[in-house]
């Protein structure tokens, strides 16, 4: 039995940042706390790109654009959703949530989901705070995990250990 898995080590590896504005406050957070884990996770700073967009739901098409560039092993996206009394939240959480996926999937290239959907700006807050709970962090770890997968299955593909 063969078992792959990934690392969570990434020197070499090159990651994009997709960064939602909207909710700076919060964004500005989780982009700190992605950047702190590829630190730790040994990737360098020109390593890693920054692109910032005005919401989350230009963060799908604006992944899917970086993932084509054949930049990146992964993409890390940030973004904060906090509900409102009218359905938008609902109807942009589902359609970055759907994009991401889709885009994931048609480009081969990982992308950690790092958009918070809350119910108010404390409990955004809560899940931005410094250190390893910080949803921000946990995107860039799992993002530097697909990305070391995946590398270890191209070897594989490839015949060597």
């Amino acid at each position: 039995m063969q078992i792959f898995e990934g690392t969570r080590t990434g020197a070499g590896l090159r990651f994009a940042i997709v960064a939602a504005r909207f909710n700076d406050f919060v964004t500005e957070r989780l982009v700190a706390g992605a950047v702190d884990a590829l630190k730790a996770a040994e990737v360098a700073a020109e390593d890693v790109t920054v692109l910032r967009v005005p919401g989350s739901f230009e963060i799908p098409l604006t992944a899917r654009r970086a993932a084509e560039t054949g930049r990146f092993h992964a993409v890390i996206c940030l973004g904060c959703l906090i509900r409102g009394a009218t359905p938008h939240f609902d109807v942009i959480a589902q359609a970055v949530c759907h994009g991401l996926t889709s885009a994931a999937v048609e480009t081969g290239v990982p992308m950690a989901f790092g958009v918070l959907t809350t119910n108010s700006a404390e409990e955004a807050l809560e899940r931005a705070q410094p250190g390893p709970t910080n949803k921000g962090w946990e995107a860039a770890q799992a993002a530097v995990e697909m990305a070391t997968l995946f590398m270890r299955l191209d070897t594989a593909a490839k015949g060597k250990p």
